[in-house]
């Protein structure tokens, strides 16, 4: 089922290394990859600079959007090919509709490797609450109901047994400024924003998201339900010079193979497109704060996805009849925890 823009617009609105082959096509196709400029979409820009992509037989034009939000409507509408996305209400109700589908796996949560914080404002901190057990009956700040944000914050208040007032500010740079102010005590966020401001004393790192959710699959593959079904080895090849990326970014940034001149090289090669408004000097530090793993071949914990999924439900943000199989097409790559 393709949507128009308007359709999906309205929908959304309503819900508050790799072990592919590669595909061999006729000729060049071209496609449409959204993306944000973010390190954790590090993937599909070494795809493209270093011609992985264009291996496997694709045209690369990438469209970038300024929220995850919007790729999921520009997928849905037929705009954009393929993205990579957190698992979000709106998400799930688009796959609902048969408009998309998640067909692999992409930033995930991983033992002994820097992942996303948890952190209080200074205000709060300096007032007494320098804990997650203390933050019971506190505001978390979130962009949406519904977000990744939601997800991590319900999450940690489970495990830690308190509760929490959920705070949507729609986007991260309102979410910041709320920390900053003290309108909120506390946020959780990716190491790249965190530290830095960490750092600088605007708020206080007092845990990690991977303490409360391992091998959480933070971000995923998706695409249309339309590719998904009918466009095999345009999609195989996708995801195979994707994670080609994916391996290339982990062999230097995480496993540092080729040691800091690797860890250089790529930096110059993200910076590219992540941080473009700050000269290189002050954007690497940044760049290399932000490093995660990507998941190897595009692999997809289908646990994880599964447990989003059923808390989405519980909470009544998205519908309680829908599957996981309505959501994902796991025919395209290597699944775990399902």
């Amino acid at each position: 089922m393709k949507l128009t823009r308007r359709q999906a617009l309205t929908l959304l609105g309503a819900t508050a290394a790799s072990g592919l082959s590669m595909p061999a096509l006729a000729e060049k196709k071209k496609i449409k990859v959204g993306a944000l400029r973010f390190t954790s979409h590090s993937a599909s820009f070494i795809a493209f600079e270093r011609g992985y992509f264009a291996e496997a037989g694709l045209d690369v034009e990438f469209q970038f959007f300024q929220a995850a939000q919007p790729m999921a409507v520009a997928i849905a509408s037929g705009d954009i090919d393929y993205a990579v996305t957190a698992v979000s209400g709106g998400l799930v109700s688009l796959a609902q509709k048969g408009a998309i589908k998640v067909i692999g796996g992409a930033l995930t949560e991983e033992a002994g490797i820097d992942g996303q914080k948890y952190l209080i404002s200074d205000a709060s901190y300096q007032a007494g609450i320098q804990s997650l057990k203390d933050l019971d009956g506190k505001q978390y700040a979130v962009t949406q109901a519904g977000s990744s944000f939601h997800y991590m914050g319900a999450k940690m208040a489970a495990a830690e047994g308190i509760d929490l007032r959920f705070t949507p500010l729609q986007k991260v740079g309102a979410i910041i400024g709320a920390m900053k102010s003290g309108q909120v005590d506390a946020w959780s966020i990716v190491p790249h924003i965190a530290k830095p401001l960490a750092k600088a004393g605007a708020w206080h790192i007092v845990g990690n998201v991977s303490d409360y959710l391992p091998d959480y699959q933070v971000t995923t593959v998706f695409t249309s339900a339309k590719n998904a079904a009918n466009e095999r080895a345009q999609t195989e090849a996708f995801l195979a010079a994707f994670s080609r990326g994916a391996a290339d970014y982990a062999a230097a940034m995480i496993d540092q193979a080729d040691g800091e001149d690797g860890v250089n090289t790529m930096v110059d090669l993200i910076h590219k497109y992540v941080y473009t408004d700050r000269p290189r000097e002050k954007a690497a530090p940044s760049i290399i704060n932000g490093t995660m793993r990507i998941s190897t071949g595009a692999a997809l914990n289908v646990g994880s996805v599964q447990d989003q999924l059923s808390w989405f439900q519980s909470e009544g943000l998205v519908d309680a009849d829908i599957s996981i199989d309505q959501l994902v097409d796991a025919s395209y790559v290597d699944t775990v925890g399902g």
